[in-house]
Order: structure tokens, then C-alpha cells, then sequence
């Protein structure tokens, strides 16, 4: 079943470009792994704040996604970029109206 993972990372002040730069590099592994879809985003009322949608073929895709090497590396250099804020959400899709 299709698995989505909605959330928001809080940055340090002024880090937000740089979280997204990480975020937002090429990794061809992630498509792979079952990615469908990762967008990052902003929202100028938050500019500490990281928007990420991401679509996968599973919930156990997007988990195992996570012991990439590459996933791992991104994640590493991130960190030191974060506030500690997080927020979302995970769901199961159950359908679109526009097709798969």
C-alpha cells in the first residue's frame, strides 16, 4: 500500500537554504528504494521551517530507506542545521482522484 509521509523540520535561524540544499541533492537511490515522490518546500510565515512531502511504494520502502548510505550521510550533515522542531504526519494512501 502507498505510504506518504507529510512533516516540517525547524532549522537554526538562517540554515534553512542549507537543510534544503542537503535535502534537495540528486540521489538517484531514493527512486531505487520505492521513493515515488520527495518534494521539499518553505513558507515565507515560517522561514525557519522545512516543508517535506514524500510518496513511497510502502511504509517498509520509506524505512528501509533509511539505512542508505547516502540517506544516512544527508541526514548526518543535517542535523547540526536543526532546531529539534519536527512535526507531521504518516498515512496510508487510500486513493487519488487525478490516477497513480
Amino acid at each position: 500500500m502507498t505510504f506518504a509521509n507529510i512533516g516540517t523540520l525547524g532549522t537554526l535561524p538562517n540554515k534553512r537554504d542549507e537543510v534544503i540544499a542537503i535535502l534537495t541533492r540528486p540521489n538517484h537511490e531514493l527512486r531505487d528504494a520505492g521513493c515515488l515522490l520527495y518534494q521539499v518546500g518553505t513558507n515565507d510565515d515560517d522561514p525557519d521551517t522545512v516543508f517535506i512531502a514524500e510518496l513511497w511504494e510502502s511504509a517498509d520502502a520509506h524505512q528501509s530507506s533509511l539505512q542508505l548510505k547516502s540517506v544516512r550521510a544527508a541526514i548526518s550533515e543535517a542535523m547540526p542545521l536543526l532546531s529539534g522542531e519536527m512535526g507531521g504526519y504518516r498515512f496510508d494512501v487510500s486513493g487519488s482522484p487525478i490516477g497513480s
